[in-house]
């Protein structure tokens, strides 16, 4: 096993580390995670924390998750946070400053951007790039080949904090094979954006997104279909 290790690197016990793997300096590394080959961590990383629950939170006290898991390929920037309970596929790259929580998968070869937040209990596809800044909400169901850009927001609590009738009913956003949503554009809780769906730059969506349907404005309403030439399926 060749591991290539900086200064400062913290590595709990029953770690498992694959081969060829570089550690930059300050890394922290929690108990029982399991590092494939090939894998780089860059400074100041963590990798399998356990989350630390808020006392208003309305999240299940959970005492201890399982290891965090990082397949082979993987690249984790500087200062990125990987939780307990993540798992995150074959040379997916997660860049610096992200933020991966608890409970979340991540398919092959997906790219995290620079300080993307992906939060707890969210599924991500193979072949995705969310890009810089965006925000994806807890309980989010992301497919393959999704594109979402900078500073795109989604939610899932549409009672903004306020009321009892809102525990049972927090959803988040739904994005299928080949959805893609512009940059600064919010996505309301619970709303699904269907096989080659398209959100414009700037845009609200507070209903559905069709198949193949082009949406612009606020509210978000069908401008056109998305020319075939940028269908999924002709690439």
């Amino acid at each position: 096993m060749s591991v290539q290790k900086g200064q400062n690197v913290v590595i709990n016990p029953d770690v498992k580390l694959g081969d060829n793997v570089v550690i930059g300096n300050n890394v922290v590394i929690y108990e029982g995670t399991e590092i494939g080959d090939n894998v780089i961590i860059q400074d100041n990383a963590v990798i399998g924390k356990q989350p630390t629950r808020a006392k208003a939170s309305i999240l299940p006290d959970v005492k201890k998750l399982p290891p965090a898991k990082i397949g082979a390929g993987v690249t984790v920037g500087t200062s990125a946070i990987v939780y307990a309970n993540a798992e995150i596929d074959d040379d997916v790259f997660i860049a610096d400053l992200a933020t991966v929580r608890e409970r979340v998968t991540v398919g092959e070869k997906t790219i995290v951007g620079r300080g993307v937040a992906i939060e707890n209990d969210c599924t991500v596809g193979s072949r995705c790039k969310l890009e810089t800044n965006c925000y994806l909400t807890a309980y989010s169901e992301i497919g393959d080949s999704v594109f979402i850009a900078p500073y795109v927001v989604t939610t899932n609590d549409n009672f903004m904090g306020r009321g009892q009738e809102r525990f049972d009913k927090f959803k988040g956003v739904t994005v299928k094979d080949g959805g893609r949503i512009g940059a600064n554009a919010t996505v309301l809780p619970g709303k699904v954006i269907h096989e080659d769906g398209t959100v414009a730059a700037g845009s609200l969506v507070s209903r559905d997104v069709e198949q193949e349907s082009l949406v612009v404005g606020a509210p978000a309403k069908e401008f056109r279909k998305v020319p075939k030439e940028q269908l999924l399926r002709n690439q």
